[in-house]
């Protein structure tokens, strides 16, 4: 299975926590605890792998690890490191 970069961040106005996908456009999923935002948002994963497979849409290549190395880059460059 790919790795792809997930972001998960607390929402005060949904009052639970959001999962993101970058690579994926629209692709998303919400919990109201951080482990279940993740569990739910891997759903989604599929779900649009699935969706875009059939319908014959391109499929980003993963670039989790190097998304976060880029974001690790940017943050120390932000701090001054």
């Amino acid at each position: 299975m790919y790795k792809r970069a997930i972001e998960i961040f607390y929402s005060e106005e949904d009052e639970g926590y959001i999962a993101v996908v970058p690579e994926l456009p629209g692709c998303s999923a919400f919990g109201k605890i951080e482990e279940d935002a993740l569990t739910e948002v891997k759903i989604a994963i599929e779900l649009w792998l699935d969706v875009a497979g059939k319908e014959g849409r391109e499929i980003p290549v993963p670039q989790g690890k190097e998304l976060l190395v880029e974001l690790h880059r940017k943050v120390a460059r932000a701090q001054g490191a």
